[in-house]
């Protein structure tokens, strides 16, 4: 039996959607909803049958962005009846403690993702606006939760507990949560694909570089270890996050400038990192055209960014004890070959080379053919795995 499964991600003035034939898993439509809550309209777009189309819509809310959703497939004849969605799979940024893996979403779940809102202020309030328009829109349909720290909830203690007094995790449960776990686990059972063996006997290392990025160290299939902690903004720099730091540098610059915990997160989130390096830009082709014209500060920019990947990976080689490969995804990972080869330069003693001409053409595999440590290119495809999760809830 064939089901059409519709994966969502909602942002706070967007809204992305695939719509999936399932178990084939034939992507039949997706598009995006952009500028939710402007005074404009919502601008609109979407690529049906190879031809991609763009339009303003009235509305401003992600109520009014589904309900033309909806009325557009059936125009479009992508459905006849509602009925033929069988399932709507979400994106939620923070599942906590609570959510190990995905689960259906009804009265207690979303209660639960709107307790959970104090640890992702900025995601799961509209994550969750998303799920309610959607059961408004399609009351008869199943609703699924697919959250980004699920994949990481099998971290050891070692790794997921801070060295802070323990009252802290106990009651307030600080710790670190780490992200982007759907994008991790799909490049990971990809991989696992392209080097012909079962996950479970792999050592990976994968790599989700875009404007925000994570690392993950996985074995026998299970997320190890990961650079995201509590918040997202932890880990590798990134397009405008800090990523690590000494914390003492927090509190420093709070008292020296008379900054609120608001204003000093905001200056951590939105103005550190390749932009607050570079003082150019959170765009990685921007920065790296001006470092290749010898722009000191978009050099260093660059030099602190893939320094860190690098110590990542040989750091969670070290935890893995080995790794069998290395995997690159998301917008940096799978475009730029200037960052995966300065990310891997000194990685030879892992087994890890890069074939430059490979790197170049973005294969599939981009390490030599006498390379015991293989190193990937493998798209992401978050999207999939929400409607691969989503119907594997609902055929229970």
């Amino acid at each position: 039996m064939q089901n059409k499964i519709m994966a969502i991600n909602s942002g706070s003035s967007s809204l992305k959607f695939q719509l999936f034939v399932m178990p084939e898993e034939e992507l039949i439509v997706k598009g995006l909803f952009e500028r939710i809550g402007s005074k404009e309209g919502i601008e609109f777009s979407n690529t049906l049958n190879g031809e991609k189309k763009s339009l303003t819509i009235d509305g401003k809310t992600h109520e009014e962005a589904v309900a033309f959703l909806i009325e557009f497939l059936m125009k479009e004849n992508v459905i006849t009846s509602l009925d033929e969605i069988t399932g709507v799979g979400h994106r939620v940024a923070h599942g906590g403690e609570f959510f190990k893996t995905s689960s259906l979403v009804e009265e207690k779940e979303e209660e639960m993702i709107r307790e959970l809102s104090k640890l992702a202020p900025l995601h799961n309030p509209v994550n969750l606006a998303g799920i309610e328009a959607f059961k408004q829109a399609l009351p008869g349909c199943s609703q699924v939760a697919v959250f980004d720290t699920s994949f990481h909830q099998t971290l050891p203690k070692s790794q997921y507990l801070y060295p802070i007094p323990m009252s802290y995790y106990r009651e307030d449960k600080i710790r670190k949560y780490g992200f982007h776990g759907t994008s991790h686990q799909f490049v990971a059972e990809e991989a696992a694909t392209v080097l012909g063996k079962p996950l479970e006997e792999l050592k990976l290392i994968t790599c989700h570089l875009g404007n925000g990025a994570s690392i993950c160290g996985i074995k026998n299939g299970q997320s190890q270890i990961t650079s995201m902690g509590f918040t997202p903004i932890a880990g590798l720099m990134m397009g405008t996050r800090s990523g690590d730091l000494d914390p003492s540098v927090v509190t420093f610059i709070q008292e020296e400038k008379g900054l609120s915990a608001t204003e000093m997160a905001q200056i951590l989130n939105n103005q550190s990192g390749l932009l607050g390096v570079s003082e150019l830009s959170n765009d990685f082709r921007d920065v790296i055209a001006s470092a290749e014209e010898n722009v000191e500060q978009s050099v260093v920019a660059l030099d602190i960014f893939t320094s860190k990947v690098k110590q990542t990976i040989g750091a969670y080689a070290a935890e893995l004890g080995g790794v069998d490969g290395i995997i690159f995804t998301a917008g940096i990972g799978e475009n730029s070959a200037w960052v995966r080869e300065k990310s891997c330069a000194g990685l030879e003693f892992l087994g890890a080379k890069i074939d430059s001409e490979l790197n170049d053409k973005n294969a599939e595999i981009i390490s030599t053919n006498d390379s015991t440590t293989k190193v990937l290119v493998i798209p992401t495809n978050e999207e999939l795995m929400i409607a691969k999760e989503t119907m594997a809830i609902i055929s229970k």
